[in-house]
């Protein structure tokens, strides 16, 4: 089946590199790609794309200012199961809370909270930007299928996700101690990378998002 994928657009990300990847992985598949703040525009789509870049608290208050598109993502990701994607900050969304600026509630998909990056060398600057490489905790998962263990990503970010379930950490970088690179449970998965900036292995990676059915 050709992937139809919802891009929502809560005024946060980087869209439209964004969606230009996902349009070239979509487009390998004969799929298809919409960049939409309706809710009821999830129904139809087969893949879901939360992409976000900035603060936490913002991205969270631009979530909440679309009307319905929590609630729709709760039935569609939550109840109904369709494949989703969180990207950056959407990635962190997924987390019970952020502390940036604060304490800001977050979706709740994965355990644990969303804390400044802490290298334990003081000349890693902050924020945390380049290639850095991808370390699996599992290979098992039907993503990660086509990437190699190592494989660099690009990254851009001051905090990362701590899970409190180490089940939930599908792979960490390492900036001065472990960082949180990928997170998943069931049919959710994000990254704190930027595959859309990853070239081979951000293409490969969304490649095989859109041909997962869990």
């Amino acid at each position: 089946m050709a992937p139809s994928v919802a891009i929502i657009d809560y005024g946060s990300g980087n869209l439209r590199s964004a969606a230009k990847a996902l349009e070239k992985a979509a487009g390998e598949l004969d799929g298809t790609v919409t960049v939409t703040t309706e809710p009821s525009e999830l129904t139809s789509a087969s893949h879901i794309v939360l992409p976000g870049v900035g603060a936490f608290p913002d991205c969270r208050g631009g979530l909440v200012a679309v009307d319905g598109m929590i609630e729709a993502l709760a039935d569609q990701v939550c109840v109904r199961g369709k494949p989703f994607l969180g990207i950056c900050v959407g990635m962190q969304l997924m987390a019970e809370k952020g502390l940036e600026h604060g304490e800001t509630p977050g979706l709740g998909w994965i355990s644990g909270e969303v804390v400044p990056i802490a290298p334990t060398d003081p000349t890693l600057k902050i924020p945390h930007v380049g290639w850095n490489n991808l370390y699996f905790s599992t290979r098992s998962h039907p993503v990660l299928a086509r990437i190699k263990n190592g494989a660099h990503a690009y990254f851009v970010h001051s905090y990362h996700l701590d899970a409190r379930d180490p089940d939930e950490v599908l792979a960490e970088t390492d900036h001065g101690g472990s960082v949180t690179a990928i997170v998943g449970r069931d049919n959710m998965i994000g990254t704190q990378f930027h595959p859309e900036k990853s070239q081979r292995t951000g293409l490969q990676f969304l490649e095989s998002f859109l041909e997962w059915r869990p």
